[in-house]
């Protein structure tokens, strides 16, 4: 995979010579700068669990501003140091290039090893778990529900964190055994607090947050959690349309659903390496990713 393509500048994967490189994730390359960390996110995009080897325009970017964003309104204790590059250390101004608005400065945290999603309607793999049991990862629901029906209330569904392939739902039960009965609670009220509040939020702007997942860690292995990685944007998040919405049916979103419901026109059997995205599909899930920008900030995009 080249570091670069030749569309609109997008970046395939991150070159920073003489800064350690941790890891490079589906889509985020991790640096260690000794007291912090560098999270740069490219525009490499996935499509289940494989990464396919075209990038899509501004997607890096609008993942960072988003997350930027959510942190500063939500003020919820965050991992977040800069995302100007102006205020990086000077040893990274030489990339700037490959920095610049799709990077994040952070602090270093004990993560907690699972992922904390949560559910206000019934999409996904949550709409087939309860097709199957009459319950979403255990929990319980009211018969007669259909498809994208928004639930009685947002119910906090916990995973495990996988470093290839899917994560794995788990009890509540199972995340105490994880890390204690009181982190358990903390994450689980922490993360449907926030839920709600950035429902809250989106909703009059003409978008439903169906769902979400977040990620936690502590400072030093102690104190409150603080809220990490990538927050509330179309890669971890399910937006729709609130005009457009129909119980009973998948809905229409600002995410790469447009990338998944084009992959499953081909033959293509699900594993690597991905094939190639037409022009079409690039530049319209490029413009929906820049959209739910727009529409969630208020502010045209401009970066």
């Amino acid at each position: 995979m080249s570091p670069t393509d030749n569309m609109r500048g997008v970046i395939l994967e991150t070159d920073l010579p003489g800064i350690p490189l941790v890891r490079r994730g589906k889509v985020r390359d991790l640096y260690d700068l000794g007291e912090h960390f560098l999270i740069v996110a490219t525009d490499r995009i996935s499509a289940f669990d494989v990464v396919l080897p075209v990038g899509i325009p501004d997607k890096g970017k609008v993942l960072t501003q988003l997350t930027s964003f959510w942190f500063k309104i939500l003020k919820v204790p965050n991992h977040l140091v800069t995302d100007k590059m102006e205020e990086m250390p000077k040893v990274l101004h030489p990339f700037e290039e490959q920095l610049r608005d799709r990077s994040m400065l952070v602090d270093k945290l004990e993560m907690f090893p699972v992922e904390c999603p949560v559910r206000g309607y019934l999409a996904g793999s949550g709409w087939a778990d309860y097709q199957k049991t009459g319950a979403v990862c255990g929990i319980v629901l009211p018969k007669g529900l259909e498809e994208s029906s928004r639930l009685p209330e947002p119910v906090f569904t916990p995973s495990t964190k996988a470093e290839t392939g899917h994560d794995e739902n788990i009890p509540l039960t199972e995340v105490v055994k994880i890390v204690g009965q009181e982190r358990a609670e903390e994450l689980r009220s922490r993360t449907l607090e926030i839920y709600k509040a950035a429902a809250e939020y989106a909703l009059p702007r003409g978008i439903i947050l169906a769902d979400t997942k977040f990620e936690w860690g502590v400072r030093a292995g102690k104190g409150p959690v603080i809220l990490a990685d990538e927050v509330l944007t179309p890669d971890s998040s399910r937006f729709w349309p609130s005009d457009r919405y129909e119980p009973g049916k998948a809905q229409p979103s600002f995410d790469k659903q447009y990338v998944r419901d084009y992959l499953k026109t081909l033959s293509w059997d699900r594993t690597p390496p991905g094939p190639p995205l037409p022009a079409e599909v690039v530049e319209e899930t490029s413009s929906k990713y820049r959209e739910i920008y727009e529409l969630l900030t208020g502010e045209k995009w401009s970066f």
